[in-house]
C-alpha cells in the first residue's frame, strides 16, 4: 500500500511541475496577454474575422503609424505640401515613436496626386541635413544631404506620381519616383554643438527648406512651416478599434501596391473595402480590439528576440537583413516580403533610409546585463568607451517602452556628447546613468525614468565610421546601481 500511495505522489509532483514549466513558458512567451487578447470566437466568421483582423494589423503598421503622425499635422493646421517642424530641440510634448532629441526636426508632407512635388535642400554650408523621403509605407524613396544623392550640394528633389513619365523632367533635377501619392520626409538639421546659439542656427538652416508643386516651378509660393510646439503632437499606435478605422483611411486613399493585392480580399472581411463605408459594429469592435493586441504580443515577441548586434550583449539592431534589403530595393525583391519584420521597425519608431549606415546607425537595448528588462524605478550605469566611431556625434536616449515615446512630463530624454556640461572620465569614457532619481554625481550626465514603468533604450551614431561596424568598438550592457 505505501508503495502505492508513494507512486501517487511521484505522479502528482511530475503533474505539478509540469504545470508550472508550460506556465513559465507561456508567460516569457506572452508578454502583454490580458483580458483584451482572450477572445473565443462563436462561430466560423467571428474566428476568420479575427485572424484577418491580426494579419491586417500586422501588415498595416507602417502605413497607420504614417496616417497618425499626417492626422495630428492637421491638428496643427497643416496640410499636404506644408512642412510640420519643432524650431528647437524635442520635449516630451513630441508623442511620436523613438524621436530624435538632439536635433531639429521638420518633415514635410507631400501629396502629388495634383502632380509632381519639388523639395529643395540647401547646401551644407551654415549647416547640414541627415534625412530621408519615404512613400506612406515609410520606405525610403532616396535620401537627402551629404548622404543622399546631392552629396552635400543642395539641390532640387522631385518627387513622381505612381506612373508619371520621368522624360517630361528636364535636367537639373534629383528624380524621385514614388509608388505612392502620399509620404513624407524626415529632414533632421544637425547641430553643432548644444549650445542655443548653435540650437538657433540649426533652426535658421532648417528654414532654408522648400516644398511646392512642379507646376509652380516657374513662380513658387511661400513654403509653408507648421509650428508642432504649440501642443501635444501624440501620434503614438492606439492599439483598439481606431486602429482598423485609421488602415481604412489610407485604403481609401491609395490604390493597392501589386505586392499587396493579396490583402483585398481579407481586409475585405474585416469590412475595409476601397469605395465603401466602414462601419463596424459593437461586436466587430470588440474582436477587433481583441486582434490588434494580439498582433502586438506577436510583435513584441519578436522584438524581444531580435538577434543581439554583439555577441553576448543586450544591444540590438531592430531591422533584419531581408528588412534592410527590401527597402534598398524598393520592396521588389519577389522571394522576401517581410511583413513581420517591418512591423516589429513600425511599432517602436517611423523612418527608413535608403543607405543605413552612411549617414546614421542605431542600437537598442531592453535588458540589463543580467537579462533582466529595464525598469524605471531601478537606477543603472553604462559606461561608453572613449574614441566612439562618429564623425558628427553619439547620444543615448530614453523611451517608454509601453509606448515607445518620450517620457512624459521628463525634464529631458538623453544624453550626447552635444549635451552642454556632459562629464567625460580622465581615460576619454562617459559614465551615463539612468534611474528615477540623479546619481550622488549630479545630474549632467543623468537621464530620468518613470518609476511606474519600463523603458528601453536608443543609442544614436550619427556620422558613422567602420569600427562600429567591425566591431573593434563596443558598447557593453547597463548594470544595476545600489
Amino acid at each position: 500500500m505505501k508503495k502505492y500511495i508513494c507512486y501517487l505522489f511521484l505522479l502528482l509532483f511530475i503533474i505539478t511541475a509540469c504545470k508550472k514549466e508550460n506556465t513559465t513558458e507561456t508567460t516569457a512567451n506572452q508578454s502583454t496577454v490580458d483580458s483584451k487578447t482572450a477572445f473565443k470566437p462563436e462561430n466560423i466568421k467571428e474566428k476568420i474575422l479575427y485572424q484577418r483582423a491580426v494579419d491586417a494589423a500586422i501588415w498595416g503598421i507602417p502605413a497607420v503609424n504614417f496616417q497618425l503622425m499626417y492626422k495630428e499635422m492637421e491638428k496643427q493646421n497643416g496640410a499636404y505640401n506644408q512642412i510640420v517642424y519643432w524650431p528647437g530641440l524635442l520635449s516630451w510634448k513630441n508623442q511620436t515613436l523613438t524621436p530624435n532629441p538632439d536635433v531639429i526636426y521638420l518633415m514635410p508632407f507631400f501629396n502629388t496626386e495634383k502632380g509632381p512635388v519639388v523639395l529643395e535642400i540647401p547646401p551644407a554650408d551654415n549647416g547640414v541635413f541627415n534625412g530621408s523621403v519615404m512613400n506612406y509605407w515609410q520606405a525610403a524613396i532616396e535620401d537627402v544631404g551629404p548622404g543622399g544623392l546631392d552629396k552635400g550640394k543642395g539641390g532640387k528633389y522631385i518627387i513622381l506620381p505612381p506612373g508619371y513619365d520621368k522624360s517630361k523632367i528636364p535636367a537639373g533635377y534629383f528624380i524621385m519616383q514614388s509608388d505612392t501619392y502620399r509620404g513624407y520626409a524626415l529632414l533632421r538639421s544637425v547641430l553643432k554643438s548644444g549650445s542655443p546659439e548653435d540650437v538657433k542656427a540649426a533652426v535658421d538652416y532648417s528654414k532654408r527648406v522648400k516644398l511646392y508643386l512642379y507646376s509652380e516651378a516657374s513662380n513658387a509660393p511661400q513654403t509653408i512651416f507648421v509650428d508642432a510646439t504649440k501642443a501635444v503632437y501624440d501620434s503614438s499606435i492606439k492599439y483598439d478599434d481606431s486602429f482598423y478605422a485609421t488602415l481604412n483611411e489610407i485604403v481609401q486613399q491609395e490604390p493597392f501596391l501589386e505586392r499587396d493585392r493579396a490583402m483585398i480580399d481579407p481586409l475585405r472581411t474585416i469590412g475595409i473595402e476601397r469605395g465603401k463605408n466602414f462601419s463596424p459594429d459593437a461586436k466587430t469592435k470588440e474582436i477587433f480590439k481583441a486582434a490588434v493586441n494580439e498582433a502586438r504580443d506577436w510583435l513584441i515577441y519578436n522584438y524581444e528576440k531580435t538577434k543581439p548586434f554583439y555577441e553576448g550583449t543586450n544591444w540590438f539592431f531592430p531591422a533584419d537583413k531581408e528588412n534592410i534589403t527590401s527597402v534598398k530595393n524598393s520592396f521588389q525583391i519577389k522571394e522576401i516580403y517581410p511583413i513581420d519584420n517591418r512591423a516589429v521597425c513600425y511599432m517602436i519608431a517611423f523612418f527608413s533610409a535608403k543607405h543605413l549606415g552612411e549617414s546614421q546607425y542605431y542600437l537598442m537595448t531592453l535588458k540589463d546585463k543580467d537579462g533582466n528588462l529595464l525598469k524605471g524605478d531601478t537606477s543603472y550605469r553604462l559606461t561608453v568607451p572613449a574614441n566612439v566611431p562618429v564623425k558628427q556625434y553619439w547620444s543615448m536616449t530614453v523611451y517608454n517602452r509601453e509606448t515607445h515615446t518620450f517620457i512624459r512630463d521628463m525634464k529631458w530624454a538623453g544624453r550626447s556628447s552635444q549635451t552642454p556640461g556632459i562629464k567625460k572620465n580622465s581615460d576619454g569614457t562617459v559614465t551615463l546613468y539612468f534611474g528615477p532619481k540623479p546619481p550622488p554625481e549630479g545630474e549632467n550626465n543623468w537621464v530620468p525614468t518613470d518609476p511606474k514603468g519600463d523603458f528601453e533604450i536608443l543609442a544614436r551614431f550619427y556620422g558613422p565610421t567602420p569600427a562600429l561596424f567591425d566591431q573593434s568598438w563596443r558598447l557593453t550592457d547597463l548594470e544595476k546601481v545600489n
